[in-house]
């Protein structure tokens, strides 16, 4: 399976890279995507370290654990041009590239043009926490090379004087999900703070994927089974796509009912999508 298709929905577990005591646990949590960090997490007297400390993330990931990126610095740093020189030469270089602070296009096109090689494309990925970001989405998310999205609602928040709450950042969340379904690329939610109130996290994780995330950002691994249950379909939703697929069928592609529910073509291809990605992640 190439790193384009492989699956990124659910948690999405995030390490600094200086912290190589915990690589182990991030790539044995249960997350989907487990995600080096070089840039909030890791202090600027650090960041050397950390890129030469990340190679290593990539050396010994185990080939049947979960996609493993990284969280590089903004191209708009010293840092983040470092982080690409030294990606590219990296023994086992990253699959998926998380960039922070993306305001265009062009941010995705540099970082593909530093990154790619023969044989080596790796999924770019767009942090997307500024106000300016949320007004141009709908162009960033159209960029040719960029596989998805990251809501980023700490420093959205910061930049608009705003508060952290599901309320303040609802039209943020909203337009980016639109965004992203128009384009046609994934979209995932930004963390949840409050490391003991998983109940708090859990409702948090389940309006997103109302809204069309597919995963959420995980910032201790205790958050990640509460995150992948609650982006997996139920058994009730399965059952019910299921009876829709196959009422369709039978109906010979017309308009049709099921549980006393008007079932046209929007409700058959969202129940086979929703059939699809529990197949995929079981």
């Amino acid at each position: 399976m190439s790193p384009t298709t492989l699956p990124v929905s659910g948690a999405w577990m995030v390490t600094p890279a200086v912290a190589t005591g915990r690589f182990h646990r991030a790539r044995t949590c249960g997350a989907a995507i487990t995600l080096v960090d070089l840039e909030d997490s890791v202090a600027l007297h650090d960041k050397d370290t950390a890129r030469t400390l990340a190679a290593d993330f990539f050396t010994t990931a185990p080939s049947d654990g979960p996609l493993a990126g990284v969280r590089m610095n903004s191209l708009l740093t010293r840092d983040g041009i470092r982080d690409l020189l030294a990606m590219a030469d990296y023994p086992s270089r990253p699959p998926l590239v998380l960039v922070p602070k993306v305001e265009s296009a062009r941010d995705i096109e540099i970082a593909a043009t530093a990154l790619d090689r023969d044989g080596y494309t790796p999924q770019i990925w767009a942090l997307i926490e500024t106000p300016r970001a949320i007004e141009d989405a709908a162009s960033i998310l159209r960029a040719p090379r960029l596989a998805g999205a990251l809501f980023g609602a700490a420093d959205y928040a910061l930049l608009t004087g705003g508060a952290r709450t599901w309320e303040a950042l609802l039209h943020a969340r909203s337009v980016l999900a639109n965004s992203a379904a128009a384009a046609g690329v994934a979209v995932v939610d930004s963390p949840f703070f409050e490391l003991d109130d998983l109940e708090g996290l859990r409702r948090e994780a389940e309006l997103a994927r109302a809204l069309g995330y597919v995963g959420k950002t995980a910032v201790h691994p205790r958050q990640v089974p509460v995150i992948t249950e609650a982006f997996r379909p139920s058994e009730e939703e399965l059952a019910h796509a299921r009876a829709i697929v196959a009422a369709r069928r039978r109906s010979g592609a017309s308009i049709t009912s099921v549980d006393g529910q008007m079932v046209g073509a929007p409700f058959y291809a969202a129940a086979v999508a929703l059939a699809e990605r529990a197949d995929q992640h079981p």
